[in-house]
C-alpha cells in the first residue's frame, strides 16, 4: 500500500483546519462529493442562529474551495499572493450567480513537512494558518491556466471570522471580492 503524497496531505490538512475552525464554531461540516469537487467545492459549512449582530436567516450554508502551499507568498503589507490553478475554479468563485456563497480559504504552511503538524500528550498543533477571501465579483482574467488571487491579511480563517461571516451572510449581505 501506498502512502498519501504530499500533494494530497497538504489537501487533507486544509480540510481538517477547516473541520476544526467551523466545529469550535459549532457548526457543520462535510467534505464535497466527488461531483461538487468537480465543480470547485471541496467542502460545505452549515450554521444556525443565533449569529452574532443577528439577522433574519436563520440557517446559512456556506462552500468552499480548500488550498493548501509551502510557497512563501508575495506580501504587499496588506495582502498575501496565491496562484490559483484552473482558470474554471476561479470564474467559478466569481460567479454572483450561485445561490449559496462560496469562499477560497489557503493554508500557509511551513516550507518543512515535518514542521506541519506538531503533537504531545497536551496539544495538537498544525503549524501556520489559513486565509479567506471572497471573489465573489472579480474581475475576469484573460490568462488561460493561473491567475493570482489576494487574501487579505485581516482574514485570517478562525472560529471568530467564521461566525463573523456567518453573521454577515444571515443579514443577506453579499460577500465581494475587493481588489487591493
Amino acid at each position: 500500500m501506498k502512502a498519501l503524497s504530499i500533494p494530497n496531505i497538504e489537501s487533507e490538512l486544509s480540510y481538517a483546519y477547516l473541520h476544526a475552525v467551523a466545529s469550535k464554531a459549532g457548526m457543520a461540516c462535510e467534505p464535497a462529493g466527488r461531483h461538487s469537487d468537480n465543480n470547485g467545492v471541496d467542502a460545505q459549512v452549515t450554521a444556525w442562529a443565533p449569529f452574532p449582530g443577528g439577522g433574519y436567516i436563520t440557517e446559512v450554508t456556506m462552500k468552499f474551495q480548500l488550498k493548501a502551499t509551502v510557497a512563501v507568498p508575495a506580501d504587499n503589507g496588506t495582502h498575501l499572493s496565491y496562484s490559483l490553478q484552473g482558470i474554471d475554479r476561479y470564474d467559478d468563485l466569481r460567479s454572483h450567480t450561485l445561490g449559496v456563497p462560496r469562499f477560497l480559504v489557503v493554508l500557509f504552511l511551513p516550507p518543512t513537512d515535518k514542521d506541519w503538524l506538531v503533537h504531545s500528550v497536551d496539544s495538537l498543533i498544525l503549524r501556520r494558518c489559513a486565509y479567506w477571501v471572497s471573489l465573489r465579483n472579480a474581475p475576469a482574467t484573460t490568462n488561460s491556466t493561473a491567475t493570482t488571487v489576494y487574501l487579505p491579511k485581516a482574514q485570517i480563517f478562525g472560529p471568530s471570522e467564521l461566525l463573523n461571516l456567518a453573521a454577515q451572510l444571515s443579514n443577506g449581505a453579499p460577500i465581494d471580492y475587493q481588489v487591493p
